[in-house]
């Protein structure tokens, strides 16, 4: 007899409320694939894009959702035991089959990290994909090291916040820029020494705060809008890393190099896939979250048939940290 599960699915790109709560069957798990009971899952703005129609590879219908967290329901191959908790993310999810938008998804054995936890569901479930992200740009694209000067430009996002608490436990100077005030106590809880409040325009004052040189590399997580500013923000033979668009912009309208890089300035970006996923040390991070020397912040949750809400939420920037949703 077949199960069935609760799932969001997608037909067509358009606003939040094009995710409907739909009735769909269990997927069953082939040799080298394991299908998750899905306890918690974080959002990310990528499936946002998706939404929106802005990733053409996508195609519709699709369950969204690049990572989740659960508990193994059955694995073929006998990589995982029935029971285990697990965290998945990237590798295809939610873009070329379906991802973690569902009380169950069945994803490849390769791209799944046992974890040993007692952390709540919903601070686990807004662990793997942000963290990731965060020690992928840090310590892969921005090769940063004890003892420099990070600035992380958008850092009252998820990412954002964790990329902070992250470099600060690894002997890191961070300057934090956030638009509102308010934040600022968010931001110095979280790691950030130094707090900017971003105008569009604060090379000139990151500068100040950091004795006149500049910072040895910069986290962009609000993208182009403000990217050609950031790279103003480093010191000679620092780094900047566009990882984050929550600008919502793409790309740079005529774009100058040579006018725009700093010379001895290096310019990169970071996308990690699975294999980044899997390198990324989850189980530490996650001992150091429930020990408490690594705070994450959890803006806010909801239930699965709250998925419009928490996508419109998600959409206005307003969490506060990372959107956890709870099947």
């Amino acid at each position: 007899m077949e199960r069935n599960m609760k799932a969001a699915v997608i037909y067509e790109a358009g606003r939040p409320d094009v995710l409907r709560i739909e009735e769909c069957p269990i997927p069953k798990p082939q040799q080298g694939w394991v299908l998750i009971r899905v306890k918690a899952f974080g959002l990310n703005r990528s499936e946002l894009f998706t939404r929106q129609g802005h990733s053409p590879g996508v195609k519709f219908p699709r369950i969204l959702g690049i990572e989740a967290t659960g508990i193994v329901e059955e694995a073929p191959g006998g990589e995982f035991q029935r029971g285990d908790v697990v965290a998945t993310a990237m590798g295809g999810m939610g873009r070329s089959f379906d991802g973690g938008y569902a009380e169950f998804t069945c994803v490849p054995a390769g791209q799944i990290q046992k974890l040993q936890t007692k952390l709540p569901w919903d601070v686990l479930g807004g662990c793997g994909e942000m963290l990731q992200t965060a020690y992928g740009s840090l310590f892969n694209a921005l090769q940063l090291k004890q003892g420099e000067k990070l600035l992380v430009r958008g850092g009252t996002t998820s990412v954002g916040l964790a990329a902070a608490a992250i470099a600060k436990n690894h002997a890191v100077t961070v300057v934090s820029t956030t638009r509102n005030p308010k934040r600022e106590e968010l931001l110095k809880k979280s790691g950030a020494s130094i707090v900017v409040i971003d105008d569009g325009s604060i090379a000139q004052e990151v500068r100040k705060q950091t004795g006149g040189e500049g910072v040895d590399k910069v986290l962009e997580l609000v993208g182009t809008t403000t990217l050609l500013d950031s790279l103003q923000c480093v010191a000679a033979h620092g780094i900047v890393c566009m990882t984050g668009m929550v600008g919502d912009s793409w790309a740079l309208k005529d774009f100058s190099p040579m006018d725009a890089i700093p010379t001895s300035v290096c310019l990169t970006s970071y996308d990690g896939g699975p294999r980044a996923f899997m390198n990324t040390p989850l189980q530490e991070m996650v001992h150091q979250i429930e020990e408490g020397t690594l705070p994450v912040s959890i803006g806010k949750t909801f239930r699965l048939d709250e998925i419009v809400e928490a996508h419109t939420t998600m959409e206005e920037n307003r969490a506060g940290g990372k959107i956890v949703v709870l099947p």
